[in-house]
C-alpha cells in the first residue's frame, strides 16, 4: 500500500498539477494527493505533507502531521499563519536557488551601476544626456545577509569587479569581502555603500531592520535592492526618502501584499522599479528532486531531514 502524502497549496491549479507530476515521478512508492481530494481517513492518517502557500485552515485538519516539506526557501508566512504548529518544517534548500539569486543580484546591480534606470527615465522625456561611467571597483555594493544566497551573490559581485562589503547578524568571513556584524557594523555598512542588496531572512530580529533611523544613514546617491522580504524595510519612509531625492533609486521585488495593489504609491514613483517577485523563482525540476530525496530518505531509512528552528525562522 502506497504512503499518502498530502499536497497542500494555494497556487494556480495548472501549476499545482505540474508540481505533483514532477514529484510523483520521483516518489513511485507514494501517492501524492491534493488536499481537496483527501478523504477523512487519509487526513487522519497523513503524517507527511508537501506545502506551497498552504491555507492555515487546511493544515489544521491534518492533525497527525510529523513534518512538512516546503517547496519554497522562505517559510516565515507558514510560521506566521500557524505559529504553534505541532509539526516540523523543512525549507527548500536548493543550490540552484543561490545561483539564480546571484544572477538576479548581478543583473539588477548592473542596472543601477550602469545608470540604466536614468536612461529609461530620460527616454520618456526625450532627454539626451550622458552620465559618468564609474568603474566597478569604485562602486561599493553591500550585501545584507551572508547565508548561502548572500555568499554566492557576494562572490559573484566580487568576481565582476565590484568592491563588495557584507553584513550579517553574527560574524562571517568571505575571502576578498570585508564583512561586518552587529548594530555598529550595519550602520557602518549603510553609510559607506553605494548599492545595498538585502538578502536577509525575515525574523523577529530583522523585521523593520531598515527603519527610519537606518535609512537616514544612506547617502542621496545610494540605491537599494530588496530581494528579501518587504517587512524588513519601512517602505513608507523609503518612498518618502526617494521622493525627497535623499535616495537615488530602489529596486523592489517583494511586498507585504502580492500582487502589489494597483493603488499602491510604489507603482507611481519613477525612481522605484517594481518587480513581480521574480528574483529567485524555485526551479521545479531540481526542487522536486530535493523534496523527493528528503521524503524517500525518511520513509525508507527513517532518516530525518534538517528542520528549521521555529524561533529563528531558518
Amino acid at each position: 500500500m502506497k504512503t499518502v502524502i498530502a499536497f497542500v497549496s494555494d497556487i494556480e491549479e495548472e501549476l499545482k498539477l505540474l508540481w505533483i507530476d514532477n514529484l510523483q515521478q520521483n516518489l513511485k512508492n507514494c501517492k501524492i494527493v491534493p488536499f481537496e481530494n483527501l478523504n477523512k481517513t487519509e487526513k487522519e492518517n497523513c503524517k507527511l505533507a508537501i506545502v506551497a502557500n498552504p491555507k492555515p485552515e487546511e493544515m489544521k485538519e491534518l492533525k497527525n502531521l510529523i513534518w512538512v516539506q516546503s517547496l519554497w526557501a522562505g517559510v516565515e508566512k507558514l510560521l506566521q499563519d500557524i505559529p504553534f504548529a505541532s509539526f516540523d518544517i523543512v525549507r527548500m534548500v536548493d543550490p540552484k536557488l543561490a545561483d539564480t539569486m546571484a544572477e538576479s543580484v548581478l543583473a539588477w546591480t548592473m542596472y543601477l551601476h550602469k545608470n540604466m534606470f536614468l536612461y529609461k527615465k530620460q527616454q520618456e522625456y526625450k532627454i539626451w544626456k550622458q552620465h559618468i561611467d564609474v568603474p566597478a571597483q569604485e562602486r561599493t555594493v553591500a550585501v545584507l545577509g551572508l547565508g548561502n544566497l548572500g555568499l554566492t551573490s557576494a562572490t559573484s559581485l566580487k568576481s565582476n569587479g565590484f568592491n563588495v562589503i557584507g553584513w550579517s547578524r553574527s560574524k562571517k568571513e568571505i575571502q576578498g569581502v570585508t564583512t561586518y556584524h552587529g548594530d555598529e557594523g550595519l550602520d557602518r555598512v549603510l553609510k559607506n555603500a553605494n548599492i545595498i542588496v538585502c538578502l536577509l531572512p525575515l525574523t523577529s530580529e530583522t523585521k523593520n531592520l531598515l527603519n527610519k533611523k537606518r535609512l537616514d544613514l544612506l547617502s542621496p546617491t545610494s540605491c537599494v535592492i530588496n530581494f528579501a522580504r518587504a517587512l524588513i524595510f519601512d517602505y513608507e519612509y523609503l518612498l518618502k526618502k526617494i521622493e525627497n531625492s535623499e535616495i537615488l533609486h530602489a529596486v523592489l521585488d517583494v511586498f507585504e501584499m502580492e500582487p502589489l495593489p494597483k493603488n499602491s504609491e510604489l507603482w507611481q514613483d519613477e525612481n522605484i522599479t517594481v518587480l513581480p517577485h521574480i528574483s529567485a523563482p524555485t526551479n521545479m525540476k531540481t526542487a522536486s528532486l530535493i523534496a523527493s530525496s528528503n521524503i524517500s530518505e525518511y520513509l525508507e531509512h527513517e532518516k530525518l531531514p534538517i528542520f528549521i528552528n521555529k524561533e529563528t525562522g531558518y
